[in-house]
């Protein structure tokens, strides 16, 4: 592989998800909080791509572009457009998608460079599909991987295990090359990983262990957004960013220097420290979304490496209502699917969410991601049929067998419990705690 003079580079983000369940689909589209929420997810720009672009050499033209905007012929527009080298980052859900944009766009010449979650779990599958393959943390491997391709000697894969090398120097990413209008937030990370480690997480370590970004760092992304944006909404593009109180306390004192307003994800020991709700409360937190996993506390037992969240559970309640009384809403997200769960268990999740007086609610399915824990152990015990049909790990389609109902059952239960999650009742209620919360964040803006 050798690199023309005219170096154009084109990143392509594959977004959201598209379900695979024509059933869910169409009752997807008649549930306005499910949709709601899927639309955000769809619109988030990819963070990891505007980061690879700022260790992008400045004598190398860099665009940005969302596969859902491109024109039909893709490869062909992309070609025609006269781009050298494309790089590809997509989910689970959509990498057969990214798989079949890169054949494409190969055929026709260009250089294929593959990366994110299920390239770095899968490198070996990916790496039939592209020129160049990316395991983990791409920022530390970018620079040499340009590089190699300049002087004609790049590698079919760069990984950043195992590298005992300091991380590079900060770069902000290229929020410059978004087309702002289309979305309605911007992503911002703030740390990577998650220490609990959650047997079903597809995100806690298989990109990098857990790690926090220097608050100095997370200020100039800040400042570097407001010149962009003047009020925008943030997504905090992290697994778990309240783990460590001590410097969740620095970084809401951070945020809350600025005019924004935005959401992230932690876990319910957020409760715990009032000092930082109140932080958070004057920072614009406007939404936590909290894995509460499960109706059952001992379906908790074993979800993580500690059994944390088993010992959580029986204080759900007290906790959200702490969360929420900041003026700080909950999004609480339950999986179905589990071991321990029969067809019993989406009544029972159903009047533990109306128990728990939750803002919001997320279900998904239990789903077995590539690099996790939980594939690990069906894969053993011969329960994801062969062969694997990604298009379906969207985390509301089957795609394993279940312990103790059938994929069937499994299927039709979670509809049942989709049309009665978001129901207009159950919706209408929970917009009147949402509105609580909003309007007590209104009322505290001074620290004491």
């Amino acid at each position: 592989m050798h690199i023309p003079l005219n170096r154009q580079l084109l990143f392509v983000a594959m977004s959201g998800v598209r379900i695979y369940d024509q059933e869910l689909l169409r009752l997807g589209l008649t549930l306005p909080g499910f949709v709601e929420r899927s639309r955000v997810i769809a619109s988030l720009p990819s963070l990891g791509l505007l980061t690879l672009a700022s260790y992008t050499p400045e004598d190398w033209t860099v665009s940005y572009r969302e596969f859902d905007q491109l024109p039909e012929n893709t490869a062909q527009a992309l070609a025609d457009e006269g781009f050298t080298v494309v790089a590809i980052s997509a989910l689970t859900a959509r990498i057969e998608e990214a798989y079949g944009l890169a054949r494409e766009l190969r055929n026709l010449g260009l250089i294929v460079i593959l990366g994110g979650l299920h390239v770095s779990a899968l490198p070996e599958e990916a790496a039939l599909h592209a020129d160049i393959i990316v395991q983990g943390e791409g920022e530390r491997v970018w620079p040499q991987i340009l590089q190699d391709l300049v002087e004609g000697r790049a590698n079919p894969f760069y990984s950043s295990f195992g590298n005992p090398e300091a991380s590079p120097a900060h770069r902000i990413p290229r929020y410059d090359l978004l087309e702002l209008d289309r979305y309605n937030r911007l992503t911002l990370q703030t740390v990577r990983g998650c220490p609990l480690h959650c047997s079903f997480c597809a995100a806690s370590r298989t990109i990098s262990p857990y790690r926090k970004k220097p608050l100095a760092d997370i200020e100039k992304e800040l400042e570097t957004i407001l010149h962009l944006w003047p009020r925008p909404f943030l997504e905090l593009a992290d697994d778990n960013t309240f783990v460590d109180k001590i410097w969740g306390r620095s970084l809401a004192a951070l945020l809350g220097r600025y005019p924004v307003r935005w959401f992230t994800e932690s876990d319910i020991s957020v409760a715990d420290d009032t000092h930082l709700l109140r932080l958070l409360a004057h920072s614009g937190c406007a939404q936590i979304l909290v894995g509460l996993e499960s109706a059952s506390e001992q379906t908790m037992k074993g979800l993580d490496s500690a059994d944390w969240k088993f010992r959580k559970h029986e204080s759900y309640r007290d906790r959200i209502r702490k969360i929420q009384d900041h003026g700080i809403s909950v999004n609480g997200c339950f999986i179905l699917g589990f071991d321990q769960d029969d067809s019993s268990a989406f009544p029972r999740t159903l009047e533990f969410i109306d128990r728990l007086e939750l803002a919001e609610v997320q279900i998904t399915l239990l789903t077995p991601f590539p690099g996790t824990e939980l594939r690990n152990t069906l894969l053993r015990e011969n329960r994801i049929p062969p062969p694997d049909d990604w298009n379906r790990y969207t985390l509301f389609d089957t795609t394993f067998l279940p312990a103790q109902m059938t994929r069937e059952t499994l299927r039709k239960e979670f509809h049942w419990l989709m049309k009665n999650v978001y129901s207009d009742d159950r919706i209408a209620a929970r917009k009147k705690i949402m509105k609580t919360c909003l309007r007590t964040a209104t009322q505290m803006k001074v620290i004491p």
